[in-house]
């Protein structure tokens, strides 16, 4: 299993969410980027579960914790726009296979595709997640809070798995040679 990577370039983020072929997969992208759930738990959501609410509540499948995570005003708008015409019962990532939500698979393979032709490397579906915290800790280097959003024991594994500690690493000893 490769180790991915979150996306750090802000240009690069933007430029994906001009390059998806349709509506569903450029959400599936805007929405993971903007919560801290596992794609196995952005797949399983239905209409009925964002549509008109203020928080995303849900029992988390790997941890059987529940999260509670804010909408923002921006997300609302994007949540709003997908699921106008749609049923509250409709998955929110429908697969064209019967009456059933894409695959971890499929996902994946969206993103790649996307990732790929824009020069995002090191990408995976946890890439979505890893984003949302990385740019959440950049621009609040709150630990803490990221650390309980992405129910994580401890801060220095919230730190390894959005990149942080290998990028001050890789800061430190880029210049550095005998």
């Amino acid at each position: 299993m490769e180790f991915v990577q979150p996306i750090r370039d802000k240009e690069k983020i933007e430029l994906m969410k001009k390059s998806f072929k349709n509506d569903r997969d450029r959400f599936l992208f805007v929405l993971g980027i903007n919560v801290a759930l596992r794609v196995s738990d952005l797949l399983s959501l239905k209409v009925k579960d964002l549509r008109n609410r203020t928080h995303l509540v849900m029992k988390e499948s790997k941890t059987g914790k529940e999260k509670r995570q804010i909408i923002s005003p921006t997300l609302k708008k994007e949540i709003n726009k997908y699921t106008k015409g749609m049923d509250s019962e409709d998955w929110l990532f429908p697969s064209r296979k019967g009456d059933k939500p894409i695959s971890r698979v499929q996902a994946y393979r969206i993103l790649n595709e996307v990732a790929q032709r824009v020069g995002v490397e090191e990408i995976g579906s946890h890439s979505l997640r890893k984003t949302f915290a990385f740019h959440y800790y950049q621009a609040t280097n709150d630990i803490v809070t990221i650390q309980q959003l992405l129910n994580h024991s401890t801060p220095a594994v919230t730190l390894r798995y959005i990149g942080v500690n290998q990028d001050i690493m890789d800061e430190k000893l880029k210049d550095f040679s005998l």
